[in-house]
């Protein structure tokens, strides 16, 4: 579906050239889109995932976490603070806010070995497994509510170009 903000991106004049006079308008700000549009993202899977009690960034920690038990054949895997920190491009002190309140409803573990206490390994709980299940039928609804209105072709072109991004920058 072609909407009138479609047709007013696509009049607009091609990007300044570089070492050009900056852009008036927002629109040729790739740093300010790219923002406005990650804030109403998450904005929309706020509103889904707070019926599972979670956050989009604490979902998407459960999900690493899960991610690497999956990946490990007994399912009792953990990742280092390091790990999840680039799995989740986070800065550690932005990670460890975002895990307190998961370690402290016992979703995740610490599993520090008793060798070395500051190598910090995470781990889901039995009670993280089972929320992040449930989280997953709302991540789920807010998915789709989003390819509902953006489009599945769309969404799936959006999805790769911003990991083609996120590895390219």
């Amino acid at each position: 579906m072609h909407t009138y903000a479609d047709s007013l991106v696509d009049s607009l004049p091609d990007a300044p050239v570089q070492g050009a006079e900056p852009a008036p308008f927002p629109e040729h700000d790739d740093c300010f889109a790219v923002r406005q549009a990650a804030r109403h993202l998450s904005q929309l899977y706020e509103r889904h995932l707070s019926a599972a009690g979670v956050t989009p960034t604490q979902f998407s920690i459960l999900g690493a976490l899960g991610a690497a038990a999956v990946a490990v054949a007994g399912g009792e895997a953990s990742l280092t603070m390091v790990q999840l920190s680039r799995t989740m491009v986070m800065e550690r002190t932005t990670l460890v806010r975002a895990l307190r309140p998961l370690l402290r409803g016992a979703l995740v573990e610490d599993l520090a070995a008793a060798s070395d206490c500051r190598r910090r390994r995470l781990a889901l709980t039995q009670a993280g497994r089972e929320r992040l299940l449930e989280a997953n039928v709302h991540w789920r609804a807010a998915q789709d509510e989003f390819e509902r209105r953006f489009g599945p072709r769309r969404a799936a072109w959006l999805r790769r170009e911003l990991l083609r991004i996120t590895r390219a920058v």
